[in-house]
Formats: structure tokens, sequence, C-alpha cells
């Protein structure tokens, strides 16, 4: 049985625990959020992509 769960399903899940159950700051989330959307405007986009279709892809099993 597979299940499918939206991308910002799931890391909405985990901000919640971590600031509900770790104690994570809300501001803390929000700036690793924001410098998300900086790096993904960088030369480092494409590399990130890359390490994680590739980590994706081996978690899953589907790598070549």
């Amino acid at each position: 049985m597979s299940v499918n769960l939206p991308l910002g399903v799931v890391l909405g899940l985990l901000v919640w625990g971590a600031v509900k159950f770790l104690g994570v700051r809300v501001w803390l989330v929000v700036v690793i959020a924001l410098f998300g959307f900086y790096l993904a405007d960088t030369i480092l986009a494409p590399a990130i992509d890359n390490g994680t279709r590739t980590g994706v892809e081996t978690v899953n099993g589907t790598h070549d």
C-alpha cells in the first residue's frame, strides 16, 4: 500500500511538531523558510535539487 501526501503537508506537520514538542521558536522557522527561498534563486539550486532527487530515489528504492 502506498500513501501520497503533498510535500507541504508533510513539512507543515514536521514544523508543527518541532514548534510544539521541541520548543523551536516560530521566528526561527520563518528565517529558515526565507533562507530556503533565497537559496532557490542562487547557483546552488540545481545542486540542491539534484541531491534531493537522488536522496528520494534512494529512500524509495527507485535509484538506477
